[in-house]
């Protein structure tokens, strides 16, 4: 029996999330199909570093299988391709030890998080950025961006649906570009609460149109109340952009 590592990339437009679920298009479902088919109609569970909503896209998405077909870790990339659809690419696959997880043995995860910043909106764009039509102070929201490294309880930038218990994460890098009309908040942390990236996202942007300052944030997070925050920016703008794990791995989990 081996183990392998795989980093996926999807546009979730029209998918109804990563998670395997009931009814809806998932990209773990999308999967998990191919691999049955793979393994002769053996079912074939896959375990990814975390779940994605609807519209939500992904760079380096990372999920492991166990597999009892001896196949060379770049055969299984171009036989995974050629039988998945088009809006999922299998990017990289490698075999690691048994004791290795996609999710708990991740380290960091990075999102980043797009804006059309325009009074027109571009059609070609339309599913992959968030079109803003009004002016941001980019500096305040620098400020802003600031206030949130570090370890903090971010009960206030979480969903009320989230089922979590512990919502202590660390925050070690948040940072807006701004390339002509388009901006991209990058966020790395050791984790994510439910809808915390695009609530956090939805909060800078009304620091960035003065409806609050960037200092605010601090009372904000001390608060832990989620109707302090800013509404939850929409899902087709975030991207899971990379799932960060030690390097020697191998070596530290044998």
């Amino acid at each position: 029996m081996a183990r392998m590592k795989v980093t996926v990339a999807y546009d979730g437009t029209d998918f109804a999330g990563y998670q395997i679920q009931p009814s809806g298009r998932t990209v773990q479902g999308t999967i998990q199909s191919v691999l049955q088919k793979m393994h002769k109609g053996e079912a074939v569970q896959i375990s990814a570093s975390g779940r994605t909503d609807a519209g939500v896209h992904a760079v380096g998405q990372v999920f492991h299988f166990d597999t009892e077909m001896n196949i060379p870790s770049d055969a299984w990339g171009k036989a995974l391709n050629a039988m998945l659809p088009d809006d999922i690419l299998i990017k990289d696959v490698e075999e690691v030890p048994d004791s290795f997880h996609s999710r708990f043995s991740a380290e960091s995860k990075e999102y980043h998080y797009k804006l059309l910043v325009s009074k027109q909106t571009d059609v070609f764009r339309r599913n992959h950025m968030f079109h803003y039509p009004y002016p941001l102070n980019i500096r305040d929201i620098q400020k802003a961006c600031s206030c949130f490294l570090g370890t903090h309880d971010f009960t206030s930038f979480s969903s009320a649906r989230s089922e979590v218990a512990d919502k202590v994460r660390t925050i070690y890098a948040l940072d807006v570009l701004e390339e002509g009309k388009t901006l991209t908040f990058k966020i790395k942390g050791s984790g994510f609460l439910y809808n915390m990236v695009r609530i956090i996202i939805g909060t800078l942007l009304e620091v960035g149109q003065g409806k609050r300052k960037p200092d605010e944030i601090i009372a904000v997070i001390a608060g832990k109340d989620r109707a302090l925050a800013g509404k939850t920016a929409p899902a087709h703008g975030l991207y899971l952009y990379q799932v960060n794990y030690q390097e020697n791995y191998h070596e530290n989990h044998e």
